[in-house]
């Protein structure tokens, strides 16, 4: 597809982790990072979709199957790729499991289930990659928040999934605290409404809720895993090793104004 362009590769002999790289964003940033050169590492619960994402691949992606919210085999999968690279240039995590409910409708197992999925989730890849990281001296971890981090959409049951991506905002400007003195850099993208199986699920079920959303977009069009692996390659490569700490807002213009 020319939505993953060959042309330079700016992230040529970088090695890289993506998690959720079975469908959506994170699919889109294993294409994407594969296209641009590096060696990919796609991680995923879903074994069949991940490798049918690597077969889609132009470049080079190594398809995983893991639980990412099974902290040994996540530890033993990720050391496993050290070993083998001797270094994770670049971290992805943009796997992510949540239930969109009103608060009068959210069990407490409902809250913990999407809080898990979009805080544990990051932490314990992230933890597991950081040694691998350091060894890299100039790693790039990419998280994603969202533009629910920021504000609420009208419609949308999204009070767990508010929480937990507000808490990815914050875990990132941590780990570029930490990470700095290691050569690490850690920034986040916040994305808007994006074109993925969650999301034409949710919408076949309220058929006002593109409109209601596309409302507040000044690019009047749903975002598509593209869009964000786009961001997500600069944030990799070394055009942007001045920049940690950030997080960039890729949502159409739904949240400047």
């Amino acid at each position: 597809m020319t939505d993953f362009a060959e042309g330079q590769q700016r992230l040529a002999g970088k090695v890289a982790v993506v998690t959720g790289a079975a469908a959506g964003i994170g699919q889109g940033c294993a294409l994407m990072f594969a296209a641009q050169g590096a060696t990919v590492y796609a991680l995923d619960i879903d074994e069949a979709a991940v490798r049918a994402t690597a077969a889609q691949a132009t470049g080079t992606i190594h398809a995983h199957s893991v639980d990412l919210l099974d902290e040994a085999a996540t530890r033993a999968l990720i050391d496993d790729i050290g070993e083998r690279e001797g270094r994770i240039d670049a971290l992805v995590p943009a796997a992510a499991v949540s239930r969109f409910r009103w608060i009068e409708d959210m069990t407490f197992a409902d809250w913990r289930h999407t809080i898990a999925g979009e805080l544990d989730i990051v932490f314990l890849v992230t933890r597991a990659a950081w040694p691998w990281l350091k060894r890299s001296a100039k790693a790039s971890i990419v998280n994603f928040a969202s533009a629910n981090a920021y504000i609420a959409l009208n419609g949308s049951p999204a009070l767990a999934h508010c929480a937990g991506k507000g808490g990815v905002l914050a875990m990132t400007r941590q780990l570029a605290m930490e990470g700095a003195p290691h050569g690490i850099r850690a920034n986040s993208i916040s994305p808007g409404l994006i074109l993925s199986q969650q999301t034409q699920s949710y919408m076949a079920t309220d058929p006002t809720f593109e409109a209601e959303a596309t409302k507040r977009m000044m690019i009047k069009r749903i975002g598509r895993p593209q869009d964000i692996a786009w961001g997500a390659v600069w944030l990799a490569s070394d055009e942007a090793s001045y920049v940690t700490g950030a997080d960039i807002s890729i949502d159409g213009g739904a949240t400047a104004w």
